[in-house]
């Protein structure tokens, strides 16, 4: 049975990555292209342990024989239609164990060549923490706005042409508000998002900068480590300005119109509501508000939270970077990505006197 290291695992182009784990432990956190394809049921798992707790570890070995033996078959059968030919197939649990060595050796004698993961999911996780605080490129770009301008938008228009970035809240499945897990389920947790920070990271490996959003440490679930935070705050900023009705705009097309007829979409409004009208002293705020979340007027309910909630909030949390703001005017979010990648491009042509000099 051939066993491969994390670092020999990260060297292989497009494995095909087998987490028997059960479902419960690979949602809590798993290599992001990593199939799930269990051995045990999270039930079973359950069982196994109670029985190793109470009985010995051999009755739980045999209690864990009586539930995988009737699935042998499937399981393979299941593995095999995630092959395809030519590709290299690597199978990890936990910790490297008896559960993927089991299965590989299953694989084996069913002439399907298999390579066990040493040290499971667990050594994956280890390694690229200890990885991640030395990725990060020099420079960062960080993309201000106030809330509606479309930095997310702009963002993702720079990947797609080809721009180093880094989407934290598509990491995080959170943007980062009250309302941030709209249509996004309950957001990430920190392996999840570690996992997906450090794929990011491999994608613009090499590149003496990378574009980013102005987040606050803590996204949704996550934390974004010291050493980004360190970038962010010492990196070059540029601040998008769009009209208020734009900015309106946006948010509904954001927010509200895709999920408006979903039956959970008022009470997760309602609950976004209660903890902002807790935050305000604003009588006169509090009852608009609550007049447009009577009425499901989502469109004006926006415009009131723009200009008498986000806005005076997040012109004060720009105090805290370092160096100028380069001001940038724009339409909508079409037209402040090309406005942006103007100035990256004039920027990085100038990488020695403008970079140096802002950072």
């Amino acid at each position: 049975m051939k066993e491969i290291t994390v670092e020999e695992l990260q060297k292989i182009n497009n494995p095909i990555i087998i987490d028997i784990r059960s479902p419960i432990e690979y949602n809590d956190g798993s290599i992001p292209e990593a199939i799930n394809i269990p051995l045990f049921t999270d039930e079973e798992r359950e069982v196994i342990g109670t029985i190793y707790k109470h009985e010995g570890q051999a009755a739980a070995k045999w209690r864990a024989m009586e539930f995988v033996s009737p699935k042998i078959p499937s399981l393979l059968q299941q593995i095999k239609d995630a092959m395809t030919n030519g590709d290299k197939l690597v199978v990890h649990c936990w910790r490297g164990g008896m559960r993927s060595k089991a299965v590989v050796t299953f694989l084996e004698f069913a002439g399907i060549y298999a390579m066990k993961l040493d040290g499971g999911y667990k050594a994956y996780r280890q390694s690229i923490l200890k990885q991640i605080p030395a990725m990060f490129p020099d420079k960062a770009i960080v993309l201000h706005g106030l809330t509606g301008v479309g930095k997310t938008e702009v963002l993702k228009q720079l990947k797609s042409l080809g721009y180093p970035t880094l989407d934290l809240e598509e990491m995080a499945a959170h943007r980062g508000s009250i309302f941030g897990t709209i249509g996004l389920g309950e957001g990430n947790n920190q392996k999840i998002f570690d996992s997906l920070l450090y794929n990011g990271l491999r994608e613009i490996q090499g590149s003496p900068y990378f574009v980013m959003e102005a987040e606050s440490k803590r996204i949704g679930k996550s934390v974004q480590p010291k050493e980004l935070m360190e970038r962010k705050m010492k990196g070059i900023n540029l601040y998008i300005h769009t009209p208020i009705e734009q900015r309106v705009k946006q948010l509904v097309n954001e927010y509200v119109l895709p999920y408006q007829t979903e039956p959970w979409y008022h009470e997760q409004i309602s609950l976004g509501i209660e903890k902002i009208l807790r935050r305000i002293k604003d009588s006169e705020m509090k009852k608009a508000l609550i007049q447009t979340l009577d009425s499901k007027n989502y469109h004006k309910m926006i415009g009131i939270l723009l200009e008498h909630y986000y806005d005076p909030r997040y012109d004060h949390a720009t105090h805290e970077y370092e160096g100028n703001f380069i001001d940038i005017y724009a339409d909508d979010s079409n037209d402040a990505s090309m406005k942006v990648m103007a100035v990256i491009d004039k920027l990085m042509g100038k990488k020695n006197e403008v970079l140096e000099e802002k950072v």
